[in-house]
């Protein structure tokens, strides 16, 4: 066995709790898991059944820790895992699994199939087979500060962009403000709009807020890649920020992998309760909603859509708060017909739109979310994370749908009322 395939058994061994361990027990092989994953229902190929996606975890957990296991491994009767078998399993592990959840939805028993295939990411990462796209954005992210190589030159070359734009000062490391903003590269350098309308509606707001040189990433590829050491130092950052700007609250941008991290994963990571607290930006926004702090006026008049983010949305449990938002500036607006909880993931979570190689696979998966939207009619997307936004846009336009893609916070503060 070589010395990285003995780490990532290893890393196995370590991840196999109690949870899992009786995910694996209870499973009764109904398979209704696979109709529920959009990449078997979009190819009918049954190696995208999601609990065969985790195989070589479970014949680990068999052949260590059950007692037949344990005789069928002595007597040579169970095959063990190989360098070859991850490799095989690389694909199915990080291509063909967004961790959007809905697999565990439909489960009879309540198996976490995500909290699984996370796990197993562990030890695919810590035995050299995670995909080359991830392991590179991985490594910026260490060491640059940012997946795709933004440093803080950029950030400070869009913040001037927007106070241009908008007149409104753009602050960083304001000690003491209510509010830190984190970014998404993606955010920074595709859709510099969101970080204007933070801008606009925190003045009608009249909330402080700012900017942190330290950490203005939200994304972290440590959970996508499978690697909570790296998932460690990237949510530490975030915290060692805040926490020296002395700030109330964190805001997640729309993203959806940086909302679990901070938000559910980041306490458990890091091993202590944070000094702050963290709302998603749906959280923020509904919260002004409510104390009457946004006023708006119009009403967008395109038929339009919501695209539920899987983490935000059935993972983070931010089911009514876009729905109160979207009712603020639109009357046309129409509920695809799996949504909210159930809805179809955009196929690129999961840091799967980061792996090249997917892409095919992942253009294929997306005719669930073609055919979810042409069946409203809906003539605007609206949704609440970047790299939701960025592949719903790349397969609208493989499949010549033209819908526009807006991001939900842009939308309100496009209706905000002048001089308020």
């Amino acid at each position: 066995m070589s010395a990285t395939l003995a780490k990532g058994i290893n890393s196995f061994k370590e991840v196999l709790d109690a949870p899992i361990a009786s995910f694996f027990s209870s499973c009764v092989h109904c398979g209704l898991c696979a109709e529920a994953c959009l990449f078997y229902t979009e190819t009918g190929d049954p190696k995208y059944t999601p609990i065969h996606k985790l195989e070589p975890l479970r014949r680990v957990w068999q052949q260590e820790y059950t007692l037949l296991g344990k005789l069928g491994k002595m007597l040579g009767l169970s095959k063990p895992v190989t360098d070859e078998e991850l490799e095989e399993w690389k694909p199915l592990v990080y291509n063909s699994c967004t961790m959007c959840s809905r697999c565990a939805m439909v489960c009879p028993v309540g198996n976490d199939m995500t909290y699984m295939i996370r796990k197993m990411r562990e030890g695919m990462a810590a035995s050299g087979h995670a995909p080359a796209g991830l392991v590179s954005a991985t490594t910026r992210s260490v060491e640059i500060g940012s997946p795709m190589g933004i440093r803080l030159p950029a950030v400070k070359a869009q913040m001037k962009h927007v106070q241009d734009d908008t007149g409104i000062e753009i602050p960083m490391d304001v000690a003491g403000a209510e509010y830190m903003v984190l970014m998404s590269s993606m955010e920074i350098i595709n859709f510099p709009e969101y970080l204007a309308a933070i801008a606009r509606i925190m003045k009608q707001a009249g909330k402080t807020w700012t900017l942190c040189s330290e950490a203005f990433e939200a994304t972290n590829s440590g959970i996508q890649i499978g690697a909570s050491d790296i998932a460690k130092v990237l949510v530490q950052r975030v915290v060692d920020g805040a926490e020296k700007l002395k700030v109330k609250t964190v805001i997640s941008p729309e993203c959806g992998h940086a909302f679990t991290a901070l938000r559910w994963e980041g306490p458990n990571l890091i091993g202590r309760a944070y000094t702050f607290d963290v709302q998603h930006i749906l959280e923020v926004l509904d919260d002004f909603r409510s104390a009457g702090l946004l006023k708006t006026s119009g009403f967008e008049e395109a038929r339009l859509t919501f695209h539920d983010p899987c983490q935000i949305v059935r993972r983070g449990g931010l089911l009514d708060q876009p729905r109160n938002l979207l009712n603020l500036v639109a009357k046309n607006y129409v509920e695809t017909k799996d949504h909210g909880k159930m809805n179809w993931c955009c196929g690129g979570g999961g840091g799967v739109s980061a792996i090249e190689e997917a892409e095919p696979l992942r253009l294929q998966a997306f005719k669930v979310k073609k055919a979810q939207l042409e069946e409203t009619g809906a003539k605007t997307l609206v949704t609440a994370c970047a790299n939701c936004r960025i592949v719903l846009e790349e397969g609208l336009e493989h499949y010549h749908m033209n819908i526009p893609v807006v991001g939900l916070t842009e939308l309100i503060a496009e209706h905000l009322k002048e001089g308020e």
